[in-house]
């Protein structure tokens, strides 16, 4: 696959989360037994533009020939390679609330190739508290120890809003590479850093004005 010019260049976030679809969209394709797919038909099935789903994949390189379409095995491996899936990345996660264990005990993760190798909480009722998948509930004191031995790639943060932003200095000084964040606050992070800000309440009020907007209509 040749790669584009432009890949040295800053990627759309929308551009990086439309490939996980593309991605998700193909696997489900070639389990069906498709081997080729039009940027049309790729389009018509997670209702985007095909003139999007073009220029998204633009960015990397040319994945496909004018008249043919994409061959969904080489599309699928391409995005996976851009998006990392080919390797493993080790996640840990800081809260042990409900939503903290949630994400530690979700299969799909490691089949996404993102393996929480351990999760943290400061509350001493919870540490040394075990999981359902085996992990035992870290000292937060020994973040920086603890994730270097387990080669930590990833930090979620899941802990309230008043404690985000000391954890992830905490994550920042111990040498985390990416930092996905639920904790509903703005964090200041090195621009350096690749920071997933997710909003779980934001998604239910886009929804439900959708919802609304319907109704008026």
């Amino acid at each position: 696959m040749e790669r584009s010019e432009q890949m040295e260049g800053k990627i759309p976030k929308p551009t990086i989360k439309r490939l996980a679809v593309y991605y998700r969209c193909l696997e489900n394709l070639i389990k069906s037994g498709k081997e080729t797919v039009s940027s049309q038909e790729l389009g018509t099935y997670l209702n985007i533009k095909a003139s999007q789903v073009r220029k998204d994949l633009s960015y990397f390189g040319e994945f496909g020939k004018r008249g043919i379409g994409y061959q969904t095995r080489r599309l699928l491996d391409g995005i996976a390679e851009i998006l990392g899936i080919k390797r493993t990345w080790n996640v840990c996660i800081v809260g042990a609330g409900n939503l903290g264990i949630a994400l530690a005990n979700y299969p799909g993760l490691s089949k996404g190739g993102y393996h929480v190798k351990v999760i943290f909480d400061n509350n001493p009722a919870k540490i040394g508290m075990k999981l359902q998948n085996g992990l035992i509930v870290e000292d937060l004191k020994n973040f920086e120890k603890v994730t270097k031995e387990k080669e930590i790639h990833i930090g979620v943060i899941t802990v309230p809003a008043e404690s985000a932003q000391q954890v992830a200095d905490i994550m920042l000084s111990s040498g985390i590479k990416g930092i996905i964040n639920f904790a509903p606050v703005k964090l200041s992070i090195p621009k350096k850093i690749p920071v997933e800000e997710i909003d779980i309440s934001l998604t239910f009020r886009a929804l439900s004005f959708q919802i609304s907007t319907q109704k008026n209509q």
